[in-house]
């Protein structure tokens, strides 16, 4: 659990609500000026660097509590209740000499997969709501050593945050009701793009897909004001499109909204512990961020997109192979110079593809079998007899 907290803790993110009042990308109050008590919170971070290790220094065993702390909201797991109401007190003292305590209304302690005390399981944290949920063998989580645990651990956007942001979403439509469409859409997009991305690690599809269907209802809303004496259907027409097989709030000009389940849901791969920026790894940090000082940004960001692998034989690249861009449709054939036009090949997968298109564009005046063809190699021709039995050349 703890794990699978940190490793969500190492995106480039801002907190949100969890357990206090920060919020992500995209939340109500961001991008907002400070008022005097986040500039207080903002003082105040800095002093609980530390607590971590105030805490986890208590417990000379490996049965340590685990402590995960972002800004100045923090959580901190064992399987034993006594043991976490021994951290909550070593937590209220080092609090107590800075002249700081826990605020109760924030504060709980819960379990993640039963309720107690009548309290409901699971916690929430930086906008997060993290549970596990009892399942069959089919679907249960597994240790390390592959026993199966019979339950699961999903993680996803609290019901909390999903309501501050359509109030936000709501409050900015309200305040942009004479304003076009395209310019609503460029103040609606950066709002979605920021949110769905800072989810976009976790089990958040069906909130996306649920958050669209909310915004798709506001969006009527703000059509029918501004043509209230029109049909809906002749509203729908004018103000949604076709987009990638799906209607879309979109303009004329091609100006489309965004919508949430737009963005993919991509696990976060935890850093391997022996990797450094400047070991000179280049397949392995420019896959993983879509840049590196020693490539060019074109091969580094082909690199990101095909996951380190060639197209072409489906292996990873190495730190001593020769890679080349390839163009998918040659140039020759009216290809363009566009990023969905390019891949990364090793330099002898080039030469075979470089071939095998060549020999694609010849025209073919004799008979070819479809495995030749494939090789880019032509067939023998096929020999017609006469009537007489000689052969035709």
């Amino acid at each position: 659990m703890a794990q699978v907290i940190r490793e969500a803790l190492r995106q480039e993110v801002t907190g949100e609500p969890g357990a206090a009042t920060s919020g992500p990308p995209g939340s109500a109050g961001a991008g907002r000026k400070r008022t005097p008590v986040r500039e207080q919170r903002a003082v105040l971070r800095p002093n609980l660097h530390g607590l971590e290790t105030a805490i986890t220094s208590q417990w000379k065993t490996k049965e340590k509590p685990s402590v995960i702390r972002f800004a100045d909201d923090f959580v901190i797991l064992h399987s034993e209740r006594d043991q976490l109401l021994k951290a909550k007190h070593i937590a209220e003292a080092w609090l107590r000499d800075l002249g700081l305590t826990l605020q109760p209304s924030k504060t709980r302690i819960a379990h993640t997969l039963h309720r107690q005390d009548d309290e409901p399981p699971g916690f929430k944290f930086l906008g997060f709501s993290v549970r596990q949920y009892p399942v069959g063998k089919t679907h249960t989580g597994k240790t390390s050593h592959g026993q199966p645990l019979g339950f699961k651990t999903l993680i996803q956007p609290s019901k909390e945050a999903v309501k501050t942001h359509l109030q936000q979403t709501a409050q900015l439509i309200r305040t942009h009701r004479a304003v076009s469409q395209e310019t609503l859409i460029a103040h609606l997009n950066p709002l979605f793009r920021g949110w769905a991305k800072y989810y976009s690690t976790m089990v958040a599809k069906d909130t996306f897909h649920r958050v669209d269907s909310v915004v798709y209802q506001m969006l009527r809303r703000w059509a029918k004001r501004r043509h209230p004496r029109q049909a809906m259907r002749w509203i729908v027409i004018k103000y949604w499109h076709t987009d990638q097989g799906t209607w879309a709030f979109r303009t004329t000009d091609g100006k489309t909204l965004v919508k949430h389940a737009y963005t993919p849901i991509r696990r976060h791969v935890k850093v391997q512990g022996t990797r450094s920026p400047y070991d000179g790894d280049w397949p392995y940090w420019a896959t993983r961020l879509g840049r590196h000082p020693a490539l060019p940004t074109r091969v580094a960001s082909l690199l990101k997109r095909q996951r380190g692998t060639c197209v072409w034989c489906r292996h990873h690249f190495k730190d001593e192979d020769l890679r080349e861009v390839d163009h998918i449709r040659p140039t020759s054939q009216g290809g363009t110079e566009t990023g969905d036009n390019l891949q990364l090949l090793h330099r002898h997968c080039h030469d075979v593809k470089t071939a095998h298109d060549r020999a694609a564009s010849v025209p073919l005046t004799r008979t070819a079998s479809p495995r030749s063809r494939m090789r880019g190699q032509l067939a023998r021709p096929v020999l017609q007899t006469s009537d007489n039995g000689d052969v035709v050349a």
